[in-house]
C-alpha cells in the first residue's frame, strides 16, 4: 500500500486543536496555542475545547463531529489533538479518515492517540506521534522543536545521545539506552509504526490492528501493572508480532509498578520485552526518548526509516523529510 505523506506546512496555515478524549480547556491549552503562533501558524480551536460531558470533552458523536469538521475543512493544514487519556476509541465508528486519503494533512499525538495512527496506517495515511498542546511547556526544547520541524518538513536527528535540527539548535541530551537492558546494534529499514502498548494491545483482533511484519515496532507506555505489561508483551507475542519486525524501539515506560511493592512481579518490562525478541536478530534499542517523558520526540509514523542501533545509542532516520 502506498502511503500519503501529509505536504508540509508553511507560515500563515491554520492547525486545529481537537480534544478527541479527556475534557480540556483554552486555558490549559494557552502554551500549546502560543507556541504554534510563534512558528507562523493560525490556531483553529474546536468545539469541544470547554465542553465536558463526565471525563471527556463531549460524547462520542460530539467530540467525532468535532473531528470529522477540522478533517473535511481544506483550510486545516494539520489537526493537534488536545490531550490523550482515554476516549478516542468511541470515535473511529462515527468518523470517515478516508478524506486524508484526497488532502493528506498531520494528524498529531501520542498515547490514546495511538487508536488514531492505527486506523490511519492501515488507510495509507502517515500521521505524527508527538507532543500534543497540553503540557507542552514543561516539555524539554527538543520535544517542541521536533513537532515544528516534522511540520515544516525541516530535517532533524536524534542519535546518541545528541540532537541537531538542520540549524544546528542544541535541545538538550537524548537518552537512547536503558541500564536495565542491552541493545542490540545493527542496522534496518523499514516503515515505523507503533506507539503505546496499551492502546495498541487493545485494538488486537478489530479491524483498526495494525501488521508489524517487516515494519520497525515502536512501543511506549504509562503508569501500567508490571504484570499487566507483561500479559501485553505476551500477547504480541505469541500472536506473532515480534517474528518479522525490521527492528524494534522502545522509548519510555513511565511509571511501571507493582500492585504490592512487598511482592513484585519481579522483571522490568524492557527486560520482559527482551525475552520476547530474544530468538530474534533484528537491531533492538530502549529508552529512545519519545514516549510519556520530558523528551517526548516527534516520530512520523507511517514514513520509511532507517534504524541503527550501537551499544551507546540509536538513531532514527527519515528519507526525504524529517529526520528523527
Amino acid at each position: 500500500m502506498s502511503i500519503h505523506i501529509p505536504p508540509a506546512l508553511r507560515p500563515g496555515d491554520t492547525i486545529a486543536i481537537i480534544p478527541t478524549a479527556r475534557a480540556i480547556t483554552a486555558d490549559e491549552l494557552r502554551e500549546g496555542i502560543t507556541l504554534a503562533e510563534s512558528w507562523g501558524l493560525q490556531v483553529k480551536l474546536g468545539h469541544g475545547i470547554g465542553r465536558k460531558h463526565f471525563q471527556q470533552a463531549g460524547t462520542a458523536e460530539e467530540r467525532a463531529a468535532d473531528l470529522q469538521a477540522a478533517l473535511s475543512d481544506p483550510q486545516v493544514r494539520a489537526i493537534w489533538c488536545a490531550r490523550g487519556g482515554y476516549g478516542t476509541v468511541h470515535l473511529l465508528e462515527h468518523l470517515d479518515l478516508s478524506v486524508l486519503r484526497r488532502d493528506p494533512k498531520w494528524i498529531v499525538g501520542f498515547s490514546d492517540i495511538t487508536v488514531l495512527h492505527n486506523a490511519l496506517l492501515n488507510i495509507g495515511v502517515a500521521s505524527l506521534h508527538a507532543q500534543m498542546p497540553f503540557n507542552i511547556g514543561v516539555k524539554m526544547e527538543g520535544t517542541k522543536e521536533t513537532v515544528r520541524a516534522a511540520l515544516f518538513g525541516e530535517p532533524f536527528l536524534v542519535v546518541s545521545g545528541e540532537w541537531r535540527s538542520a540549524k544546528e539548535i542544541h535541545a538538550g541530551p537524548a537518552v537512547c539506552h536503558s541500564p536495565r537492558t542491552t541493545p542490540r546494534v545493527g542496522h534496518c529499514e523499514g516503515v515505523l509504526t507503533g506507539g503505546n502498548l496499551s492502546v495498541l494491545y487493545s485494538l488486537r483482533g478489530t479491524p483498526y490492528d495494525i501488521d508489524p511484519r517487516g515494519k520497525i515496532l515502536f512501543l511506549e507506555d504509562l503508569d501500567e501493572l508490571r504484570y499487566h505489561a507483561d500479559r501485553m508483551i505476551q500477547n504480541l507475542k505469541l500472536g506473532g508480532w515480534f517474528e518479522e519486525l525490521a527492528g524494534l524501539v522502545v522509548g519510555g515506560l513511565t511509571a511501571m509498578h507493582d500492585k504490592n511493592p512487598d511482592d513484585p512481579f519481579g522483571k522490568e518490562v524492557e527486560e520482559m520485552i527482551a525475552e520476547a525478541v530474544a530468538p530474534h536478530g533484528y537491531p533492538v534499542c530502549y529508552g529512545f526518548p519519545a514516549g510519556h517523558i520530558d523528551d517526548n520526540r516527534a516520530l512520523p509514523l507511517g514514513r520509511k526509516a532507517a534504524l541503527s542501533v550501537t551499544g551507546t545509542g540509536a538513531s532514527l532516520r527519515f528519507e526525504g523529510g524529517p529526520l528523527t
